[in-house]
């Protein structure tokens, strides 16, 4: 560039991000799929009881660090945040399990937490130290992790997710006092404060309120409207990315080209700047990092849409929340990189790179925060910057649908609490307006995925309907010594992963529920082989032989599987003792009672199975089984066409 070779400055800059997005795109791509995309989507689905496949594997982590790397470096208009999240919940998972067998690390201490509940905690946990990890905001990775990921929360929860990311602040204070001048290249830039915001007037006025009032009306309308585009875009990769790996290679490709074409092509439409005369960085910048470059520039002069293409994300929002006496830009300039940076951000996620949200979010709304700063310079008391400040706050907020943990990251991000009545004014606008059109981007993605999401709240049509209506069916139920072939035979036939037990009362020819077994548990029981000739309870010798956490929850991959056991005729004619395996105390509701209050019953307690049983007497002890899949809004209304689903 210096020597005015453009075009092949141009191949050089192609050639490099091409090879970088190739080396994301085949991780991605062929060793773990699930690592695609920003992973918060699918911590939340975790959380909320989907236990999707290899979302939380050794190998998504592996992908998810060094793609997300690989992704940012080749020049993406994407983040590393919301992988950061996802990168959290990976290591929590991986722990939760034990360690992980396939790798061999493995410890046997960490087999305590090997249940669902201790497991999501810590997940929960690694979701929070995520957060703190990437905007260095211990309090906010606390409060992202109660407001958008966790489905249930409880108070000894509060004070472990406020200790891991406490060490996580800690941990990077440490590191950053080691790479203190410049030993570890860009890292730590900023101190603990990443964007503080240096300005001597944060008093305001009625036009700074009507302005702001503006911002998150406007970040709202330009929030939901990502959020449909993301939608749409997201629709279109998928039938793309169902072709195979080849195709996912082939697109992501596309779109380092485009994108590179763009951050290139668009700064030669902008004029060039004479440098400040009283700068303490060197200007223009050269051969470095830097806020001012040179671009096609003559000597002396800068570029100032270059400089916010050809930098790091976290120098290009550090620009953009720059004072006005200290950073000049062109309003033309602020206008082309909104443009850009919206438009790339929207057909950059969904391609099979780990890509975060939250950096082009930040970027396209700091960018129309100052255009609207600058408008109303001649009658506003704030600073541009401010203004800036608030309009990223809109974008996030017309996006994420978070308001109080959002509030929290971005105060700590610019250690400025004299805006925080202006951030909760415009974080709210901007997701009450946001809201009359449309869903939070990540509640989107988990619907497209089609995970089944429990919603805390019932829908309204559910209160048309009883329990009973809607139970699953044909039931298969096992007795409590029950025949080893009916035992595989009811395995290999269905997917269900619970089957009541039901014992025959000897005085009379009625019976009696005697609880709940599951499909994990009878797994290893028949692993085992203890079964009976006759017809006869074994509960004390069962005991004995088997230890609780060999019913422990088994990481990915490393449970037991019916394919792998082997059975010969005698011993499918033998008997098992189901009794000391079932759970002799499962959540019932009654078959007449209300859909909704099911509903709301069966998300509070964090529930996969729900018995209905019987309101009169003289019939089988259970009428059905409630699960997750029963309470989706799209089955209920396939059983029950006539319904109004907003009634």
């Amino acid at each position: 560039m210096l020597k005015e070779k453009y075009y092949q400055a141009f191949a050089v800059y192609v050639g490099s991000n091409i090879v970088l997005a190739a080396a994301a795109a085949t991780l991605c791509a062929y060793i773990a799929p699930a690592a695609a995309g920003s992973g918060i989507p699918e911590v939340k689905a975790y959380l909320n009881g989907i236990d999707a496949y290899s979302i939380l594997a050794p190998s998504t982590l592996f992908v998810k660090i060094f793609g997300s790397i690989f992704a940012v470096a080749g020049g993406f208009v994407v983040g590393k945040e919301g992988p950061m999240v996802h990168t959290g919940a990976c290591i929590a998972s991986l722990l939760g399990q034990g360690g992980s067998r396939k790798y061999r690390l493995t410890w046997k201490w960490l087999r305590y937490f090997k249940n669902d509940r201790d497991r999501r905690d810590l997940i929960t946990c690694g979701a929070g130290a995520g957060v703190a990890a990437a905007f260095r905001a211990p309090v906010g990775g606390v409060l992202f992790a109660l407001e958008e990921a966790a489905s249930w929360w409880r108070s000894a929860l509060l004070w472990r997710t406020f200790f891991t990311t406490a060490v996580v602040a800690v941990v990077l204070r440490g590191f950053m006092e080691f790479c203190r001048g410049g030993k570890c290249g860009l890292f730590g830039e900023g101190g603990l404060i990443m964007f503080e915001i240096h300005t001597e007037n944060s008093a305001y006025g009625t036009p700074d309120l009507i302005a702001i009032i503006l911002l998150g009306v406007i970040g709202g309308v330009l929030g939901s409207l990502y959020n449909y585009l993301v939608d749409k875009v997201l629709r279109t990769y998928s039938i793309i990315n169902e072709r195979g790996p080849g195709s996912k290679l082939i697109l992501v490709v596309g779109v380092s080209i485009l994108t590179t074409c763009v951050s290139f092509g668009l700064p030669w439409f902008s004029q060039c700047l004479p440098c400040p005369s009283d700068l303490d960085d060197q200007c223009p910048t050269v051969g470095r990092s830097g806020n001012y470059k040179n671009f096609q520039c003559p000597p002396g002069h800068y570029n100032d849409l270059a400089s916010l293409f050809f930098n790091t994300n976290d120098d290009a929002i550090r620009s953009l929340l720059t004072s006005a006496s200290d950073k000049h830009f062109q309003l033309s300039s602020l206008f082309i990189f909104f443009g850009a940076i919206y438009c790339l951000g929207i057909i950059t996620y969904g391609i099979a790179v780990p890509s975060g949200l939250f950096i082009p979010v930040i970027l396209a709304g700091a960018s129309y925060g100052r255009i609207i700063g600058r408008l109303f310079g001649s009658v506003a008391t704030l600073d541009v910057s401010l203004y800036a400040l608030l309009g990223a706050a809109s974008f996030l907020g017309g996006t994420m649908r978070m308001t109080v943990s959002l509030c929290v990251i971005l105060l700590e991000l610019t250690n400025n609490l004299l805006m925080l009545p202006l951030l909760m004014l415009v974080l709210l606008i901007s997701k009450s307006v946001a809201d009359i059109f449309n869903k939070g981007v990540y509640d989107q993605i988990v619907k497209m995925k089609g995970l089944p999401f429990m919603e805390a709240h019932a829908e309204p049509f559910m209160r048309q309907l009883v329990a009973g209506g809607v139970a699953s069916g044909p039931l298969i139920t096992f007795s409590g010594i029950e025949k080893v072939d009916n035992i595989i035979h009811a395995l290999k036939t269905t997917n269900h992963n619970g089957f009541p037990v039901i014992d025959e009362l000897p005085s009379s020819n009625s019976s009696e529920l005697c609880g709940l077994v599951l499909r994990s548990h009878l797994l290893v029981l028949l692993k085992e082989k203890k079964f009976t000739k006759q017809k006869v309870s074994i509960r004390s010798e069962i005991l004995r032989h088997f230890k609780a956490h060999d019913f422990a929850k088994a990481g990915s991959g490393k449970g037991v599987k019916l394919e792998d056991l082997n059975f010969n005729e005698e011993e499918m004619e033998m008997f098992a003792d189901l009794h000391p395996i079932t759970n002799t105390s499962p959540y019932t509701v009654v078959e007449s009672m209300s859909l909704a209050k099911a509903a709301i019953l069966f998300h509070a307690l964090g529930l996969r199975h729900l018995l209905v049983v019987p309101k009169t007497p003289g019939r089988p002890p259970i009428a059905g089984i409630l699960t997750r899949h029963d309470f989706m809004p799209e089955h209920i209304l396939g059983l029950y066409p006539h319904l109004n689903p907003h009634k």
